[in-house]
């Protein structure tokens, strides 16, 4: 089955030095663009993340400091990838919670100007997980078939991606609708303020923290009461973009005080 869509929609995968969105780097970053009439354009970037990858991480995507070393930075390629990327809506598996924080980190990290907040988003490990629990490699078996080929390369995860979601939907025609906006609200699992879910939307639509000693607690009566948890946070080990959404909100209140 086509997807259904009224705006273009990128499909992409990351291989990175490891799974910290703060602190770790993107060492490929492969994306599918697909546009309402059904053109497709694919590339695929190796990076060179100015930092060691560690053995752990070469393990699993077999790049190597010696396969990046001359290849170009983010800061580099950041604003062809950022003007590729403009407009669209974003998919991926596990992209939620892993590839868009660090893709949005990796922009802020270099001044790249790109707005993601307003992009619709879905989560194809969302919608597998929900219906049948298991991992991509699976998914692609399960769903397409075939045997993934390649896993773990950030072009043959954003392909399986692709083809996963178009058999889901096939398969799941009675639960699922080909429609971006029901797709991504599907694959929601929370209602996310910052990419890295330190803040979500609470069930009266104000903003929360989602950890710590104030999880639960909207953040503007936090930042009433608590001032200093504002500095610890801007100080901490936390993402940059939920240090931009935490100061936005922090300014918005206090324009309401005058």
């Amino acid at each position: 089955m086509n997807l259904h869509l009224k705006n273009p929609i990128v499909f992409f995968d990351l291989e990175t030095t490891g799974t910290n969105v703060v602190f770790d780097r993107i060492v490929e970053i492969s994306y599918l663009k697909i546009y309402p009439n059904g053109k497709e354009e694919c590339k695929t970037f190796r990076v060179n993340p100015m930092i060691p990858i560690p053995a752990g991480a070469t393990a699993v995507h077999h790049i190597s400091d010696e396969d990046v070393k001359d290849c170009p930075t983010f800061k580099e390629i950041g604003k062809e990838i950022a003007n590729d990327i403009k407009g669209c809506d974003l998919a991926g598996f596990n992209s939620n919670r892993f590839d868009i924080p660090l893709l949005a980190e990796e922009f802020l990290r270099h001044g790249i100007d790109i707005d993601l907040s307003n992009r619709k988003m879905v989560d194809v490990q969302v919608i597998f997980h929900k219906m049948e629990q298991r991992t991509l490699s699976a998914a692609y078996q399960y769903y397409c078939g075939k045997e993934l080929e390649g896993a773990h390369g950030a072009q043959a995860d954003t392909l399986a991606t692709y083809e996963v979601l178009k058999s889901q939907l096939d398969r799941y025609s009675d639960v699922l609708e080909n429609d971006i906006d029901f797709l991504a609200d599907f694959s929601r699992q929370t209602r996310n303020v910052d990419f890295a879910g330190r803040i979500v939307y609470n069930d009266k639509n104000e903003e929360v923290f989602n950890f710590g000693k104030y999880k639960d607690v909207p953040v503007r009566e936090v930042l009433r009461k608590d001032p200093g948890y504002y500095a610890w946070i801007m100080q901490g080990d936390f993402a940059l973009n939920t240090k931009q959404v935490l100061t936005r909100i922090r300014l918005s209140t206090q324009n309401t005080l005058f």
